[in-house]
């Protein structure tokens, strides 16, 4: 299976996804924001699919066209204070909007439906180097704005109160979600794409622990998911992105099944 070099680069890319995606989604899961990074996630269709008609990298397009969905996203925040759901709305009816009026125009020069549902066969050594560059970037921004975006994650009011720049944060950490979901089309695909960023979260989530060991167990859960994913996908011939997203269900469903026997083994021993 690793002699094939588009095999290479796809367990590369996987191991770059699968450290991004929770280190974006515990701060989306916190915040109460894990729909946010559905509707990003299909935002970047319309990325890619004007990149296509322009001949340009898809991976890039869809960063800057999901960079700007979540700047608006940001700036709409203001105005619907209380319908969150709203704002989603209105960023989902722009971006889908742009895709399948662009699809159905006929101008694409390449079909859209391996960013839609993942392949592992369309992975080149330039989206290699992009995963890799916005990955490392993101990582080391992540680093460097840690501390404030753990106290925005809890409160952002007493963060805001507390001198710390909520508003610029905001829109860097929503260019940082667009570089998760970017680096992440080519392997697990649009449609499930929200569930690399969720779910190993949610499931390190049932381990209670704090906040720094939450964010270790995601990596963890995380790689679990993909490589799985990645390497019973190919032996079966199937779409790597739907295959990922069953594996983390089944993960999270085994994981709370081993947290609700501990509990009641824990139980039945005090009596």
């Amino acid at each position: 299976m690793l002699s094939y070099p588009f095999m290479q680069n796809a367990f590369l890319v996987s191991i770059f996804i699968s450290v991004l995606c929770p280190c974006i989604g515990v701060f989306l899961v916190l915040r109460r924001y894990s729909m946010i990074g559905d509707t990003l996630s299909h935002a970047s269709l319309a990325g890619i699919t004007i990149g296509l008609m322009y001949d340009k990298n898809p991976v890039l397009g869809a960063f800057i066209f999901t960079s700007i969905c979540g700047a608006l996203i940001e700036f709409l925040r203001k105005y619907f204070k209380k319908y969150t759901d709203l704002i989603l709305s209105i960023v989902l009816a722009l971006s889908v909007g742009t895709a399948i009026t662009i699809i159905s125009s006929g101008k694409l020069h390449t079909s859209a439906d391996s960013f839609m549902f993942g392949s592992i066969l369309t992975v080149t050594k330039t989206d290699m180097v992009m995963v890799m560059v916005l990955s490392v970037i993101s990582v080391l921004t992540l680093v460097f704005l840690y501390h404030q975006m753990v106290y925005i994650a809890f409160d952002e009011e007493a963060a805001k109160v507390a001198g710390v720049k909520t508003g610029l944060i905001n829109y860097v950490f929503f260019v940082l979600v667009a570089s998760a979901i970017s680096v992440s089309i080519r392997i697990v695909g649009v449609l499930v794409l929200s569930s690399m960023i969720a779910l190993p979260v949610a499931t390190a989530l049932q381990l209670e622990t704090g906040f720094k060991k939450t964010l270790i167990f995601s990596i963890l859960f995380s790689m679990v998911d993909i490589m799985t994913g990645l390497i019973i996908s190919y032996y079966l011939n199937v779409a790597p992105g739907g295959f990922t997203a069953l594996v983390s269900v089944f993960v999270l469903i085994i994981v709370m099944a081993a947290k609700a026997i501990h509990s009641r083994a824990k139980a039945v021993s005090k009596i």
